[in-house]
């Protein structure tokens, strides 16, 4: 019996002091009933899964522009002025950051391109980038209109040429940031002949002697320095900024007839506003040229104007003198993480003499463009250009500048 007694004390207290205990617990001001109720749902939290669109589109991004796939897209044409081009490539890594890609490319007009490239990013204390190609290509029916800024679109003619190529490119920042510099050589031969479009050839309206290097074939080398200052993002694409460089090019030819130099000044400047939502981007350029004396440039190598990297209103190669300036604006609007749309304007000219380059007879154009890009390149950009000589739309692989 007095055991019996014990246990039904040791059960009541131990009743009450459950009881007591629940009583303790129950929250008694409003912030204690959110902080009980938010910490019930701790347990039921599960990491945040992207629907369907959302994983497509960072695929999509890995595929076309971290190189993280073995097997990927390549939309390079041979030469501007090819139309839509379609190609592949193959990249294999062979150190943790070092690799070789092989590519190839073929457009609607016929233009071919095959090519090595090894890369090699982070040399120097990750300071330097390397790249060294080799490859092949044709242009079957490119664009000559004559030279100067008063040809007519009328006049069109065209031509083709052949190119095997190796070159090297190291781009070196001593600093890390801002200063860059950078330095290259190439060894290629050009090999000019009739084309292959629907247009009259160019020799069938030029006579011999009337264009340097008409069906010439020349080898080139071709040694390049850059000094500049850039804080840009990447050149691929950023929306904030500075680039202000100058270029000297070197055309040795091996036979002594069709060597020059050209000199490339170029600024851009991007410009944030609503915390990049928008922004403004400029860019200027000029190139001028100079024959070394005894020789020419040849017609096919005189910098030029129009197509889808300058003035986007107007055919590729549309204007072509040995001295060029080229002015570009455009609004850009970040619609979302991985596209953009952009308002821009184009003006330009060229002309026989550096003095010549005035803003008195200026060709421009207009339009809108949409581009989709990761954070460093921009692997697609449409666009749609208008200038009094039509409209002209743009598919292209990289950023305009």
């Amino acid at each position: 019996m007095r055991n019996a007694a014990v246990r039904s004390l040791f059960m009541v207290w131990a009743l009450v002091g459950a009881s007591s205990l629940l009583v303790a617990q129950e929250p008694q001001t409003r912030e204690a009933v959110i902080e009980q109720q938010q910490a019930a749902k701790v347990p039921t939290l599960k990491p945040y899964q992207p629907n369907a669109g959302e994983a497509w589109a960072q695929r999509a991004e890995d595929i076309l522009t971290s190189g993280g796939t073995t097997f990927h897209p390549f939309f390079e044409s041979a030469y501007s002025g090819g139309g839509f081009t379609l190609g592949a490539g193959y990249m294999r890594h062979i150190s943790p950051f070092n690799f070789i890609d092989i590519r190839g490319s073929y457009t609607v007009l016929g233009y071919k391109r095959i090519e090595t490239e090894f890369v090699a990013p982070r040399l120097f204390e990750r300071r330097g980038h390397l790249s060294v190609i080799g490859g092949w290509r044709e242009a079957t029916d490119v664009n000559f209109y004559g030279i100067g800024i008063q040809t007519s679109k009328e006049d069109r003619t065209s031509f083709q040429f052949q190119q095997p190529y190796l070159a090297g490119l190291l781009t070196f920042w001593p600093t890390r940031k801002l200063l860059m510099l950078r330095g290259g050589a190439e060894y290629s031969q050009w090999k000019q002949g009739p084309g292959e479009g629907d247009d009259p050839s160019v020799e069938s309206v030029f006579p011999p002697g009337a264009l340097p290097g008409l069906g010439a074939t020349i080898n080139y080398l071709h040694t390049q320095g850059t000094v500049a200052f850039d804080s840009r993002t990447s050149p691929g694409y950023s929306r904030r900024g500075t680039y202000a460089g100058v270029t000297l090019h070197d055309f040795a030819d091996t036979d002594d007839e069709f060597g020059f130099e050209r000199v490339d000044y170029e600024a851009i400047q991007h410009i944030p506003i609503l915390r990049e939502t928008w922004t403004i981007s400029l860019r200027a350029l000029a190139s001028t040229t100079h024959q070394r004396s005894g020789e020419a440039i040849p017609f096919f190598m005189l910098p030029s104007l129009g197509g889808g990297s300058n003035l986007r209103g107007y055919s590729s190669w549309r204007f072509r003198d040995r001295n060029s300036l080229l002015m570009q604006g455009e609004w850009r609007i970040m619609v979302n993480r991985y596209l953009d749309t952009a308002f821009f304007y184009d003006t330009g000219t060229v002309a026989p003499e550096p003095s010549d380059l005035d803003l008195g007879d200026l060709k421009h154009d207009y339009g809108f463009g949409i581009r989709f890009h990761g954070p460093f390149a921009t692997p697609l950009r449409i666009e749609v250009a208008k200038s009094p000589e039509g409209l002209h739309f743009v598919f292209s692989s990289s950023a305009v500048f």
